[in-house]
């Protein structure tokens, strides 16, 4: 269970951003005082987590209601995270951990931040629900992998609320520089999951064995 926790726990952190996701948060509530703060983080945590533990359910047999293979899920959640993976190594951050200017506009008006931009698409973004579908159709055959996966995604949203909760201090603490390292010490970790994914893709659908033949 624990390669899967730590695996999980590392693509997890990478593809939802609780830093990133803190430093807009504190951007966003710089009026707001301690209490309405932790109320808005913990429904955004809250819905973000919703829709993460329900594609971590239901996004496998959902893909398989709609004939996609877990190799082909392999493959293309792989090259997904591996493009994310890059960008974040490169420093150059992706629209799952920043707003287009369209939405940071609105989330600067909007009355209700949890759901948008923090609940989604900052949390629970593409790549973040494309992990957790990717990680537990992986560990799917194997119960104790299977946990690991659910743990590793309880303990990113547990962090999450608590960098939220934070959030101003986090953001005073760290500097730009601070966050670009951490950004890219995950992106490698990232991208080895990924290009793991894609060998798994391909090994699993039989390609290799056919071409042989």
């Amino acid at each position: 269970m624990l390669p899967s926790f730590l695996a999980s726990f590392a693509t997890f952190f990478a593809t939802i951003g609780p830093v990133e996701a803190a430093v807009i948060f504190a951007a966003l509530t710089p009026q707001m005082m301690r209490p309405e703060r932790t109320r808005v983080a913990a429904r955004a945590v809250g819905i973000a987590s919703i829709i993460l533990f329900g594609a971590l359910f239901a996004g496998g047999p959902l893909l398989k209601q709609l004939g996609v293979g877990i190799p082909a899920l392999q493959t293309a959640g792989g090259i997904i995270l591996l493009v994310i993976a890059l960008d974040m190594i490169f420093a150059r951050p992706t629209s799952a951990f920043k707003l287009t200017p369209i939405e940071d506009e609105e989330a600067h008006v909007k009355e209700d931040i949890a759901i948008f931009p923090i609940a989604t698409p900052l949390l629970a973004g593409p790549g973040a629900i494309g992990a957790v579908i990717l990680m537990a159709a992986g560990a799917s055959a194997d119960t104790a992998s299977y946990s690991g996966v659910v743990l590793a995604l309880a303990a990113v949203m547990i962090l999450t609320f608590i960098l939220l909760f934070l959030a101003n201090e986090l953001s005073r603490a760290l500097g730009v520089t601070a966050q670009r390292v951490l950004m890219r010490v995950f992106g490698i970790l990232l991208a080895a999951i990924a290009v793991q994914a894609v060998f798994d893709g391909f090994a699993g659908s039989g390609l290799f064995d056919t071409a042989r033949g």
